[in-house]
């Protein structure tokens, strides 16, 4: 750890949080526990490293990956409570959560039961499924970023924060310790989306099975490149104990084509949900009861009779019951007592007390159009418990409240716990800096450029100083801002010379065949459109260069797949008049037919 990070241990953030110990290091901040005396709970607080904390840039992204986070809130991912900057100190604070992670818990256990990784991942693909509903991907699903609690939950962490904390790792030069996890669109440089996490859980589910990663290597690019083109071993070949379906289910997941993958988090929860109905179907039905033997007759033979031995004389059975009846009388008296007592702490509590005594109450003031720093700071508010929620808003600058509930104005009676207050703050727009990626080989600038929330589009050009697929120069230049989301356009070397091929025909291949003729002719792959026409369903039935010319290496080519014919609609069987014409024809009228 960077000793220069102890000088918080002691301190106060905001005069609020405690910094008490250090219980975690990472590549860009280190996380404390601390105590909020605010609440009076213990919370975890991440504090990005000084020299981090100086880079505007790193700042920046810092603050507004943290407040995306902010926004999810689901009791399978750690919360983020706060995010915040206190004397040159960028922080954020989150749940504090008391368990292991679930790599620690990997390498203790070896493989796990199937039914254990079901429970373990129907929890992670929960937290994906709402995540990706509020449109954040996570970017680095591991077992090192998955905390298992006492009670077994899982608590996924670091969603957004993980991929900021990747860019830094790959740009400070350290390894990237995700290879093992990460998409074959991934590896390749290409934009991630939320079907990329679902390759990385596919891969931590074939290592709870089977207690093994599905590639290894001697080196990252030798596992990154497995990833691209290899084929794992079944699962069931290593743990013959997997049932077939939830093999197939794990196998889908990590599907290298993303569109064979799961599209969706709750696409692959349907599956899962569908298997443990059918192993629940199958467990009801193997513990029915075995066909029981039916007696022609009601006298079961060698049953004895029953003898009057043990029995006690009447006056003795009389004591005995007048006994039983005090005691039944006095228990049942005891329990009157005893639930009216309770019944009146009860009353008293949540009713009663409030009658007697006079109650307390604040005006909540409107805080629209504050500064959400000012107000959470400030101890005349100290009596509100606030919850933060973030949107992005071009028109209301960063950190200006939008929104309240409950509005200004409203009297609220004052409870010990203090006043909940729903705030409702605009991120502005969200700018990032363009990254110099100037003399970059073009995956490792593409890749950058991604990470820092840029979509990219490459032209080659031929150049005689700079080497062949490194980048020659980037559109808007590099220190320039752009809205998250934005473009950037990179010029890619094509060396002294760019080299032309010929255009195959692509037209009556099916998807994937095209594809691979496009990538195996030193041309680059875009996209596919999807259209009805007169060829066969499935087929391509048109291109964007046509075949035979020549064209530079690497132009990107586009390709359009049938649908089948469109279908004409039957006229109804029903009808028995002909459409309206639009002549109009007198009554009586004679019409010739010459």
């Amino acid at each position: 750890m960077d000793n220069s990070m102890d000088k918080y241990l002691g301190t106060y953030l905001d005069e609020r949080y405690e910094i008490l110990e250090t219980i975690g290091t990472g590549g860009m901040a280190v996380v404390y526990k601390a105590m909020c005396h605010r609440l009076n709970r213990y919370v975890a607080v991440k504090i990005l490293r000084d020299d981090l904390s100086a880079d505007k840039e790193f700042r920046d992204r810092f603050q507004k990956e943290s407040q995306a986070v902010a926004m999810l809130s689901h009791p399978n991912i750690v919360s983020v409570y706060d995010v915040s900057h206190s004397d040159n100190v960028e922080y954020i604070v989150m749940e504090l959560i008391e368990g292991i992670t679930l790599k620690q818990y990997m390498k203790k256990k070896g493989a796990f039961g199937w039914k254990e990784a079901m429970h373990f991942s129907v929890q992670i693909a929960k937290a994906m499924e709402h995540a990706h509903a509020k449109g954040i991907i996570h970017r680095d699903i591991k077992p090192q970023n998955i905390m298992i609690l006492k009670d077994g939950t899982i608590k996924v962490a670091d969603f957004g924060i993980a991929a900021l904390e990747s860019a830094h790792e790959k740009r400070s030069g350290q390894a990237l310790g995700s290879v093992n996890y990460i998409a074959p669109e991934q590896a390749k440089g290409d934009v991630p989306d939320a079907r990329s996490d679902i390759y990385s859980l596919g891969v931590v589910m074939y290592e709870m099975l089977t207690g093994e990663l599905p590639y290894s290597g001697e080196t990252e690019n030798e596992i990154a490149m497995q990833h691209i083109t290899g084929t794992p071993v079944p699962p069931s070949q290593k743990n013959r104990e997997i049932p077939a379906e939830l093999e197939r289910i794990t196998m889908r997941a990590m599907a290298q084509d993303i569109d064979e993958r799961y599209q969706s988090a709750t696409e692959l929860l349907d599956d899962l949900e569908g298997f443990r109905k059918l192993q629940a179907a199958a467990l009801a039905k193997s513990m029915q009861p075995e066909d029981v033997p039916i007696y022609e007759s009601s006298i079961i033979p060698d049953v004895m009779p029953i003898s009057r031995d043990g029995e006690i004389p009447r006056d003795k059975y009389l004591q005995r019951r007048h006994r039983s009846r005090k005691v039944s009388i006095l228990t049942g008296a005891f329990g009157v007592l005893l639930f009216m007592v309770a019944a009146f702490v009860f009353l008293w509590n949540f009713w009663l007390e409030d009658i007697f005594r006079v109650a307390e109450r604040v005006d909540v003031p409107d805080f629209i159009g504050s500064n959400y720093n000012s107000i959470i700071n400030n101890k005349e508010f100290s009596i509100f418990n606030f919850k933060v929620v973030y949107a992005i808003d071009p028109e209301v600058a960063e950190g200006i409240i939008i929104s309240q509930d409950p509005e200004g104005g409203r009297s609220l009676m004052v409870v010990s716990e203090g006043i909940d207050v729903e705030l409702t703050v605009s991120t502005g727009v969200m700018m990032t800096e363009i990254p110099d990626v100037i003399n970059w080989q073009y995956q490792e600038a593409t890749l950058a450029l991604q990470r820092a929330g840029f979509v990219v589009e490459s032209a080659i050009t031929a150049s005689d100083t700079v080497t062949e697929d490194y980048v020659i120069g980037t559109n808007p230049a590099a220190g320039e801002e752009l809205p998250a989301g934005s473009t950037v356009y990179i010029t890619v070397s094509g060396g002294p010379s760019i080299k032309s091929v010929t255009m195959p025909n692509l037209v009556g291949l099916d998807e994937q065949t095209a594809v691979t003729r496009i990538n195996s002719s030193n041309l680059s792959y875009g996209s596919t459109n999807y259209a009805h026409s007169d060829h066969e369903a499935g087929v391509v039935f048109k291109q964007s260069t046509p075949a035979y010319t020549e064209v530079d290496e690497h132009t990107k080519i586009y390709i359009w797949v049938s649908l089948g014919p469109e279908e004409t609609p039957s006229p109804s069987p029903t009808a028995t008049q002909p459409p309206e014409s639009p002549d109009i024809t007198p009554p009586n009228a004679i019409t010739e037919v010459g």
